[in-house]
């Protein structure tokens, strides 16, 4: 048995822990509160009030190093950490784990991860489990694909069956708040999965589409809700759930939540949590906005970023940027398709919904299999567009940024920005897409003169990841102004049209 599961071999006691003789609540209860709440006190200048009166304590710190981990020396352990990429700030910073076993997870885990496959622990998993698992607030800085949501979710697992269980009323004693509808939606597949075993029931909170499931999930009670932070409001203030019972808070893609503005909205949520909890902030960048969030929820946090901190696009994919000029983009796009559609699944950016819809009906009407994903579409429309996308009956979807994060669809193997996104932070993120999980992937982008501001920074992502760049674009990153040209008038069909046809079979 793991030195995790305190269950007993009795089903019906599962989680329960009131009866544990060796777990002393009020002397553990009060040690952990006055640390914690005095000192998230200094660490946040907004006043809390004593909001733990009358709630349980509950333990959090469930990390047994083992011995194969004790035994590497600080030179073993700096040259981990060196190979994977790995950098760690924090007081007493645990060793990172190089195995599964090492981390000792609960054998029914342990099998969910065997059958999912997976040989070793990701960069992320391997600092980051340890780290989740002492109970300690954690900053995780890692890009898209590197295996973070399995890094805060099977700690939640470790942490749900450790608390006594739900009594009628009780909100959830997980939360994962997401920026998207199809993130959050990918995030409970995960916790479904790793968590049927154990019995914990989830929900996935968000809008778009009707309140009535939902709600009945959140009556019948569920250790942990995911949710996108304004459905989740909507039900707190209808009454149909609480967070008093919420122990474990990750917020996931955090930088992305903050660019859709929902500040407010985590912030509403956050101060209704209380202060005494464990939280996961993970994002995939650290600009100055998202960084004064963390110290504003966050006490005497772990942190751990694999690879730069400084913006930086994923080695295995490879960059080609053209520069053209907007009537150009539709029938290079046409010709790219030609050259590279094997069947491959293509995902293809837009900057607008509307854009988004026209340059589908103009693939499908010259006879390319696509489809369309953006926020105007309905949640059942969207399911659908993915589910065709993922079984590879739609091999080419269009998107506007909705699906540039947390989206995982296994096996795309080409992006392609056909308008450049309104940050560099989005164009990593973009073309994220591809190249996931070890493998490669390919991205094309289609850079305008009204992108000129991007193309320094965009020369210097370039150049970190050591691909070809156009003496045009270095030009332009300089201040020249675009190629001669780049502005002539293109005798194709621009967005519009040509009698161009095709069949899929």
């Amino acid at each position: 048995m793991s030195r995790y599961d305190s269950r007993s071999a009795d089903h019906g006691s599962y989680r329960d822990r009131r009866g544990d003789s060796g777990f002393d609540y009020k002397r553990d209860y009060e040690s952990s509160y006055h640390s914690s709440s005095s000192a998230r006190k200094e660490y946040d200048s907004s006043s809390r009030k004593s909001e733990l009166d009358g709630l349980t304590p509950f333990e959090k710190n469930f990390y047994v190093e083992s011995p194969s981990v004790a035994a590497m020396s600080e030179a073993d352990v700096q040259e981990y950490r060196r190979k994977r990429e790995i950098t760690v700030e924090g007081k007493d910073v645990p060793r990172p784990i190089k195995s599964f076993r090492d981390v000792g997870f609960p054998e029914y885990v342990m099998q969910e991860i065997v059958k999912a496959g997976f040989t070793e622990p990701t960069p992320i998993q391997a600092q980051g489990w340890p780290m989740a698992l002492k109970g300690r607030d954690l900053i995780g800085i890692a890009e898209t694909g590197s295996g973070k949501t399995l890094a805060y979710l099977l700690p939640a697992i470790v942490h749900v069956n450790a608390q006594p269980i739900l009594a009628p009323g009780d909100g959830p004693i997980v939360l994962v708040l997401a920026p998207t509808r199809e993130l959050a939606v990918q995030i409970q597949q995960e916790a479904a999965k790793f968590g049927a075993s154990s019995k914990i029931k989830n929900t996935c909170i968000y809008g778009g589409v009707p309140k009535g499931p939902q709600v009945r999930d959140l009556q019948k009670g569920v250790e942990i809700i995911i949710a996108t932070p304004g459905r989740l409001i909507d039900m707190l203030e209808s009454h149909h759930t609480n967070l008093r019972r919420v122990t474990y808070l990750v917020l996931d893609e955090a930088d992305r939540m903050l660019d859709m503005g929902f500040e407010p909205q985590i912030r509403n949520i956050v101060d209704q949590i209380r202060p005494d909890r464990q939280t996961l902030y993970w994002s995939a960048t650290w600009p100055k906005e998202v960084e004064q969030l963390a110290r504003r929820f966050l006490f005497n946090p772990y942190k751990v970023i694999i690879g730069s901190p400084d913006l930086k696009a994923n080695h295995a994919i490879h960059q080609h940027v053209e520069i053209v000029s907007e009537s150009q983009k539709y029938n290079k796009l046409v010709k790219l398709l030609e050259d590279i559609m094997d069947g491959s699944r293509i995902l293809i950016f837009m900057d607008t919904k509307k854009g988004c819809d026209q340059i589908t009906r103009q693939l499908r009407m010259d006879g390319w299999p696509a489809l369309s994903i953006h926020g105007d579409k309905s949640q059942a429309e969207r399911d659908w567009v993915l589910s065709e996308f993922r079984a590879g009956k739609s091999p080419i979807m269009t998107a506007t940024d909705v699906a540039a994060r947390g989206l995982d669809v296994k096996d795309v193997k080409y992006v392609i920005n056909y308008d450049f996104p309104g940050s560099l932070e989005d164009y990593v993120h973009r073309i994220g897409r591809t190249g996931r999980a070890g493998a490669k992937g390919t991205a094309y982008t289609y850079f305008t003169a009204a992108n000129a501001r991007f193309a320094k920074d965009l020369v210097s992502i370039l150049q970190e990841a050591g691909q070809k760049v156009s003496p045009e674009l270095v030009a332009m990153g300089r201040g020249a102004p675009p190629p001669p040209a780049f502005g002539g008038r293109d005798r194709g069909r621009g967005h519009g049209g040509g009698s161009s046809s095709r069949s899929w079979n």
